[in-house]
Order: C-alpha cells, then structure tokens, then sequence
C-alpha cells in the first residue's frame, strides 16, 4: 500500500497547478460553505461504493473541512487508488482558506 503524505495548502496549489488531482471527502451540505477550485467531489459516506475514477500514476490531493477525517481515514483513502500517489491536505480546506487560497461555490 501506498505512503500516504500530509502536504500543506500551497504545496497542494502547486501539486495541483501541475496535474494533481484534489478529491473533496465532505458530505454534500458541507460544500456550501466553498470548494478548491477544480476539486472532485467524493463523499466519505459513498467512497467504499463510489470510490474516485483511477488515473494511474496521477498524484491525488484527499481533503476535508479540517484534516481530521482524512487523517482519520488516510489507509482507506490510499486503498481507494492503490495504483496513485496519495496525499492529505493538512488542515483541510479551512487552512487553504486561511492561506488565502481561492474557493468557488458548487454548480
């Protein structure tokens, strides 16, 4: 299994600027309150049965609103896309936000 990495905001934008693809693990409801421009969204609640598509050898960015679930989950997150780099934003969007980093609304 993969080692799962804790990155900050800005090493996320950068990874992201570069092909990184970021995967949003909130509930729904959550997403109202902003979302990483470009992120995926993959609810925890559905990820067993609904995992993020595989794009093999492409770097993957999971969050959350503060890091705590996806600390709390990083094994499984990485079981999810054995065959990617698997990364965790730590402090979740709340520290992207803190960094001033941008956020959009969902469609």
């Amino acid at each position: 299994m993969n080692q799962v990495k804790e990155i900050t905001p800005k090493e996320a934008a950068e990874m992201a600027r570069a092909g990184a693809r970021i995967v949003d693990i909130r509930e729904a409801a959550e997403l109202r309150a902003g979302m990483i421009p470009g992120a995926e969204h993959a609810p925890l609640s559905l990820i067993g049965i609904k995992p993020p598509r595989s794009e093999p050898g492409r770097a993957v960015i999971f969050h959350c609103k503060s890091g705590g679930r996806t600390g709390m989950n990083a094994a499984a997150l990485a079981r999810t896309l054995p065959d990617c780099e698997v990364y965790l934003l730590r402090g979740g969007v709340d520290a992207w936000r803190a960094a001033g980093l941008p956020l959009i609304q969902p469609a």
